[in-house]
């Protein structure tokens, strides 16, 4: 019994040492987070403020100050962890030493990261702009640290992996694209009055835009017709509708006014032979 009370005896005391040792550090060590966790916060709004003088999409605003805040508060990490007396040099080699097998375990979620701040930083496209790559197209609608998301003209989503936009060819059509038709009218057609009849008609489409102007051209001479290009610009979400209507209003104002669309032809000519 006695040996017991001995023992609670000196793990008490040291317990009380212990305390008298630490606890004044721990407890600084407290403060210095609390108050890290007070001007991470504080740096976070005036990073906020700073960005809106910058035109960044609101996810690019939200990384930046997300990165802000953890900066901030690794560095009270670091004040803490010194405070308590902790040897930061071995501490950090062994982060370092499991960060490099980290970093070859997860190659492909660290590409992607890259790419992810790459992307942020050039900025070759932005949400809102309709792109093309890799075989895949669509409005823009997320850009995150770690994939791009695109809203396609089918209503579905496509997800793609920053790693492979980096570095492939980006055809960027920004928020408005450019509608091509082809009509074909017949060579005895008036081609003014063609020309001035297609424009009258993308005039009355209210998808079409006036601003930029309209592109209308024979593009080719044809063997039964000639081929006339129609090209309209139209905000991004129209683009598919307004394909279909230029092409019903096309046919229905050619009809109206007399003008032909020739069907295709082809002239075949039997040579009888010798008797």
């Amino acid at each position: 019994m006695d040996d017991n009370f001995a023992a609670l005896d000196q793990v008490t005391s040291t317990a009380i040492d212990l305390g008298m040792k630490f606890g004044p550090k721990l407890l600084v060590a407290i403060v210095i987070m609390a108050v890290g966790f007070l001007a991470a916060r504080w740096v976070a709004r005036v990073v906020v403020r700073m960005l809106r003088k910058f035109e960044f999409e609101a996810p690019v605003r939200q990384l930046l100050v997300s990165i802000t805040r953890a900066l901030v508060l690794i560095l009270f990490g670091i004040m803490a962890l010194q405070n308590l007396g902790v040897e930061l040099v071995p501490l950090i080699a062994g982060l370092g030493v499991a960060g490099a097998g980290v970093a070859l375990a997860m190659q492909g979620v660290l590409g992607n990261m890259v790419a992810g701040l790459t992307i942020i930083l050039t900025r070759p496209f932005r949400v809102g702009e309709y792109i093309s790559i890799v075989k895949e197209e669509g409005q823009v609608e997320d850009i995150s640290l770690f994939h791009t998301s695109l809203t396609h003209p089918d209503l579905s989503r496509v997800v793609i992996p920053n790693r492979r936009i980096v570095g492939e060819v980006l055809h960027n059509y920004g928020q408005i694209r450019q509608v091509e038709v082809i009509v074909r009218v017949a060579y005895d057609a008036d081609l003014n009055q063609v020309l001035v009849t297609i424009h009258e008609m993308l005039q009355g489409n209210a998808r079409a835009l006036k601003d930029p102007a309209p592109l209308i051209q024979v593009i080719r001479l044809a063997d039964s017709s000639v081929s006339i290009a129609v090209k309209p610009w139209v905000n991004v979400p129209d683009y598919v509708a307004a394909t279909g209507e230029i092409n019903k209003a096309l046919v229905e104002t050619f009809r109206g006014r007399n003008i032909v669309i020739p069907f295709p032809q082809q002239e075949v000519r039997l040579l009888g032979s010798a008797g």
